[in-house]
């Protein structure tokens, strides 16, 4: 569980798109100078006529992929966060979304990825803004085995979806074999009835560790990645406030609008329980590598412990 893997995300989304794209010619990447960000340099070596590059245009490019997308081609459309989630709004809601095209955005690189390059390159605000644009789909993969499993199930996806996924090899939440993902379907990664955290994405490895912190001081926690935003998987947040009585969630993103807004939109109307959400607080935060503001904002296994016994003693 706590091995880090030594390819990043992008690179296993590359390799696996690749690999389809070679049996597939249907399957279309576009790009905005960002092929060495994404990894895409092998993939137009290999497949220059499946491969088109915009230079630094992203509203050129959705608009490009969505055209794409609606003569029947499987367009990825992929850069770093940060800027597809920013720059190309009105053509993400109008081309893609309003027109129906399902068209799949790949923002790389996201949150607090480009750590040290400040808030011009952070991506903590994405999940707000894509998760209200009608019939968009939101994922954040949490490791290498669930990337590879999430590419291969978008290419024959028949929506509109984005995807943020970080610039760092992350440690491996699942095992080669025992990966599951679902569109949709969250997967329950600990069980218990004293607490649930909720997390999604690079969150999700430390909502896991202090899952086990808890379980040394004899506090049973259920933990859940929740992957897809949206659709979110409304079932199983129910029914962890029904039965756990408290819950907790874990994002790389402000405490506005995103996983713990999602969550506790549902929890407000169906099973109203205490709702603690942890994230980046209403600020341009400071710079700094990934973990070390993981640390600073509290969201490593010890933070989040410690949360999880304020919320369940208060």
């Amino acid at each position: 569980m706590d091995r880090m893997n030594k390819i990043p995300c992008r690179r296993i989304f590359t390799d696996i798109l690749l690999e389809l794209a070679r049996g597939d010619r249907d399957i279309i990447v576009v790009t905005t100078d960002a092929r060495g960000s994404v990894t895409l340099t092998e993939f137009a070596r290999q497949l220059p006529d499946q491969f088109i590059e915009l230079g630094i245009a992203e509203q050129n490019a959705i608009g490009v992929s969505a055209g794409l997308s609606a003569s029947g081609k499987k367009v990825f459309v992929c850069g770093p966060a940060c800027f597809y989630s920013s720059r190309n709004v009105e053509q993400t809601k109008i081309d893609m979304a309003y027109s129906g095209n399902a068209v799949k955005i790949i923002g790389v690189s996201g949150g607090v990825s480009y750590g040290a390059l400040g808030s011009s390159h952070h991506s903590l605000n994405d999940l707000a803004v894509m998760r209200t644009i009608p019939g968009m789909t939101v994922i954040l993969p949490s490791d290498n085995h669930q990337t590879a499993l999430m590419t291969r199930a978008l290419v024959n996806y028949e929506h509109p979806v984005y995807v943020r996924m970080g610039r760092a090899p992350v440690p491996d939440v699942y095992a080669y074999d025992n990966t599951v993902f679902q569109i949709g379907k969250a997967n329950i990664l600990m069980d218990g009835r004293d607490i649930t955290i909720i997390a999604a994405g690079e969150t999700v490895f430390h909502a896991l560790e202090a899952g086990r912190i808890l379980k040394e001081r004899a506090i049973q926690s259920r933990v859940i990645d929740m992957h897809t935003i949206k659709p979110l998987d409304e079932h199983v947040v129910i029914k962890a406030a029904e039965e756990t009585g408290r819950i907790i969630t874990v994002e790389e993103h402000h405490v506005a609008g995103g996983l713990g807004s999602a969550v506790a939109e549902v929890v407000v109307r169906n099973k109203p329980v205490p709702v603690k959400i942890l994230g980046f607080p209403d600020e341009f935060v400071v710079h700094g590598r990934p973990l070390e503001l993981f640390e600073h904002y509290g969201l490593i296994g010890k933070s989040i412990a410690d949360a999880a016994l304020k919320l369940i003693q208060a």
